[in-house]
């Protein structure tokens, strides 16, 4: 791969991450909160120049996945369809006004039946294959909206996203149990709890969601314990739908470990070791194959 310097860029709905890179070496790195979700299309180039300007002394290429391909984005990055290459389409030009950015924006992924999609988690998927040729399995990308995705022959067969974690911050923050959670702190055995209760009744857990607020009202369940109890029955529920996905496959996570820790426990507890990769080496390690694909084509 060529050495001459480019810029990575992973551009979520609330964080703007980018990194100067040499070949695959990390020069330098930077983040602002001027996600898409704050910003008119306009304003996309003045936010990537308040972060990157310093950076900038001759014309620069741009590799940017998430939704700054959206259709609120910068530029809208059609979707591939799956089954596909993770990077299959070439990545689309945005137009800048400064000369010295060449900015690509990474299509994303569709599944028509049933209709899901995903932008920025391609991307982290090709990092992973271009670590681990070769590999055959399902990753499972945890956040906000966790991605289940088949991987066979270096392709994205199928995929599924849970709303678990938008599901968990709107009832930690939003609903009754507001009252009964710590913001920080953790018992694993009330994990454990929650998640064998959301696997064996997942078709109860309206009830057992009332029945944290309950707890804490009558017994004085402790916030830590309430917070835990949330997730695992969060993510039980999520691993019984997502069953044809994990069970006698490969399985690999991939993200920060505060979010994968969770999923990797849940998963050993049905006795399936998981891979685990860290999400912001497996962005970049895409990108990074994104861009030497585009020098390869130009």
């Amino acid at each position: 791969m060529s050495t001459e310097n480019w810029i990575a860029v992973d551009w979520g709905t609330s964080h703007l991450r980018a990194w100067r890179m040499a070949g695959e070496t990390v020069l330098a790195e930077a983040s602002s909160d001027a996600g898409m979700g704050s910003l008119e299309r306009t304003g996309f180039e003045p936010a990537l120049l308040a972060l990157v300007g310093d950076w900038l002394d001759r014309p620069t290429d741009v590799l940017a996945c998430g939704m700054v391909g959206s259709r609120q984005g910068w530029v809208e990055a059609p979707y591939a369809a799956v089954p596909c290459a993770p990077l299959g389409p070439a990545p689309v030009r945005a137009a800048c006004a400064d000369p010295r950015l060449r900015v690509h924006v990474i299509p994303g992924l569709k599944q028509p039946k049933p209709a899901d999609v995903m932008r920025g988690e391609e991307t982290q998927i090709a990092g992973f294959l271009a670590r681990n040729p070769g590999w055959d399995g399902v990753i499972c990308l945890p956040g906000t909206h966790t991605k289940w995705a088949h991987i066979s022959a270096g392709e994205v067969v199928s995929f599924q996203t849970f709303m678990t974690g938008e599901l968990y911050f709107t009832l930690a923050r939003h609903s009754v149990l507001r009252h009964s959670l710590a913001d920080a702190g953790w018992e694993a055995e009330a994990f454990v709890e929650g998640l064998r209760d959301g696997m064996a009744r997942p078709e109860r857990i309206a009830a057992r969601l009332f029945g944290l607020r309950a707890a804490d009202l009558l017994e004085g369940t402790s916030p830590d314990a309430t917070r835990a109890r949330l997730s695992g029955l969060l993510i039980g529920a999520e691993l019984v739908a997502a069953r044809p996905y994990w069970l006698g496959q490969n399985v690999a996570l991939i993200g920060a470990p505060k979010v994968t820790a969770p999923y990797q426990t849940a998963l050993e507890a049905q006795a399936v070791p998981a891979r685990i990769a860290d999400g912001s080496e497996m962005v970049r390690a895409g990108l990074a194959a994104a861009y030497a694909s585009l020098k390869e084509t130009a």
